[in-house]
C-alpha cells in the first residue's frame, strides 16, 4: 500500500460465511483501540462489492468459504492497485503454506485469542510502515507427510532451487517449499540472504568461512561447501567484508 496508515484509525472488512465466527471477530476488532471501523461480509463476492464503495486498510479472511474462498479472494485483492493487507482466519492449517505465497500479513487459527489478533493488528500496521521497521524473524510453514512444521527463517541456513520449489536447509535437515527462488530472494534481502549461485540463497549469518581455489570461489555453511558463481563472488565478498566490519 502506497498510502501510510494512521494506527490509530484502521479501516477492517471482515469475511466469513458463518455468522457467529464473523460477530465475534468484529466484536474483538471493535475492541481494539487502533481500528476505526469494522465493515462485514458473508462471502468473497460481497466482499468486493463492498470494497467497491468502501475502503479498507485490512481484510480478515476466513478460508474455507463456498464460491469465491479466501485465497481466491486474496489473489483479486492483489491486483488492486492499492491493495489492502490481508490476514487469514480459519480453523486449518493446512493452507499455511498458500498463506505465504500471497504474502498475507499473519495467518490466525480459530478460535482467536485476543492476544493473537492484538498482534495481527500490530503486524498490520507495521507492515504498512506506521511504526518503526523491527527485524522480526518470519515464521514459515512446511508440510511434510500431512504434517505442518513452523521453521523460523533465522534457522535457513541456505535455500535451493528445485524446479518450481525452494529446499530450505536447516540444521536437521531440510525442507520442500512452493515458492519461487526469486521471491524468496527479494523477500528476505532485508535478513541477510544473498543469491551465490543461480540456483542458491544463503543466509549470511550461517556463513562459517569463503575460499578460492584454482580460480573457484565456494563457502561454506552450516557444514556444507556450496559453490559461487563468478557474477556472485564480488558482492558476497564486500557482503562479508561489510558484515565483518559492521
Amino acid at each position: 500500500m502506497s498510502e501510510r496508515l494512521d494506527p490509530s484509525a484502521l479501516r477492517v472488512l471482515v469475511v466469513d460465511d458463518e455468522e457467529p465466527a464473523r460477530a465475534e471477530l468484529a466484536y474483538l476488532l471493535g475492541q481494539d483501540p487502533r481500528v476505526a471501523t469494522v465493515h462485514c461480509a458473508a462471502s468473497g463476492p460481497q466482499a468486493l462489492d463492498l470494497l467497491a464503495t468502501e475502503r479498507v486498510d485490512v481484510v480478515f479472511s476466513d478460508i474455507k468459504m463456498p464460491g469465491l474462498d479466501g485465497l481466491a479472494l486474496a489473489r483479486v485483492l492483489s491486483r488492486f492497485a492499492e491493495p489492502p493487507r490481508v490476514v487469514f482466519v480459519t480453523a486449518y492449517d493446512v493452507h499455511a503454506v498458500d498463506a505465504f505465497e500471497l504474502q498475507a500479513t499473519d495467518y490466525l487459527m480459530k478460535p482467536v485469542r485476543a492476544a493473537r489478533l492484538a498482534e495481527a493488528i500490530r503486524r498490520v500496521v507495521a507492515a504498512a510502515g506506521a511504526e518503526p521497521e523491527v527485524d522480526e524473524d518470519e515464521t514459515i510453514a512446511v508440510v511434510l507427510g500431512g504434517v505442518t512444521r513452523y521453521v523460523q527463517r533465522s534457522a535457513v541456513r541456505y535455500v535451493e532451487a528445485q524446479g518450481d520449489y525452494v529446499r530450505l536447509h536447516v540444521s536437521d535437515g531440510s525442507h520442500l517449499l512452493r515458492v519461487p527462488l526469486t521471491t524468496l530472494e527479494e523477500r528476505w534481502a532485508s535478513a541477510g540472504f544473498v543469491r551465490i549461485h543461480r540456483s542458491t540463497l544463503i543466509s549470511l549469518a550461517h556463513v562459517q568461512e569463503i575460499r578460492t581455489v584454482d580460480g573457484r570461489c565456494s563457502v561454506r555453511v552450516g557444514g556444507d561447501e556450496l559453490p559461487v558463481s563468478r557474477r556472485h563472488a564480488r558482492d558476497l565478498r564486500d557482503r562479508l567484508t561489510h558484515r565483518g566490519s559492521a
